[in-house]
């Protein structure tokens, strides 16, 4: 009988369920990361905290390879993927969980690039479409959005927004 290897594994979950299947691996005794970051908003006056996966969609998993069919089990598991590069994968992983460790803010590098076509998500000009005019920082987006061959310019946060 061979000896059962311990490895990384990426397991790409169903939508919305990164913290079940880290619930699940829990009460399996499995080892799995899931690095999150602070997301604050104010509904009604209420201040609300939240914990979101840095990656959608995204469970770390340090299994041996015998295990993985229990994971597969699970009902939040889309697909398991192996990672090719174990000691990059180890190296990269563990910078993302020592910055995710600080009170720093830590978020996915937007993509959203001056001018991308983008459509508002969420706020009073939610599925209003505009061209992205100018970048200030990592989270501030000039917007412009062109009214009766007039145009109007707003900032917005870039979490606010997504490409068309």
């Amino acid at each position: 009988m061979g000896v059962s290897q311990l490895l990384w594994y990426v397991a790409h979950t169903r939508p919305r369920c990164e913290k079940k299947l880290l619930q699940f691996c829990k009460r399996e005794n499995l080892d799995a990361s899931l690095p999150c970051y602070r997301s604050v908003h104010k509904y009604r006056g209420k201040t609300v905290v939240f914990q979101k996966p840095l990656f959608p969609g995204y469970v770390f998993l340090q299994i041996h390879t015998d295990q993985r069919s229990l994971v597969r089990q699970s009902i939040h598991l889309a697909s398991l993927l192996e990672i090719t590069d174990q000691n990059l994968f180890v190296s990269q992983l563990g910078e993302i969980l020592r910055a995710v460790e600080t009170d720093l803010q830590i978020r996915l590098a937007p993509t959203i690039g001056e001018g991308m076509r983008v459509k508002i998500k969420s706020g009073p000009l939610r599925g209003v479409e505009g061209w992205v005019e100018k970048r200030h920082g990592l989270t501030t987006v000039l917007l412009r959005l062109d009214f009766i061959s007039q145009a109007a310019a707003v900032k917005l946060e870039a979490d606010d927004l997504e490409l068309i």
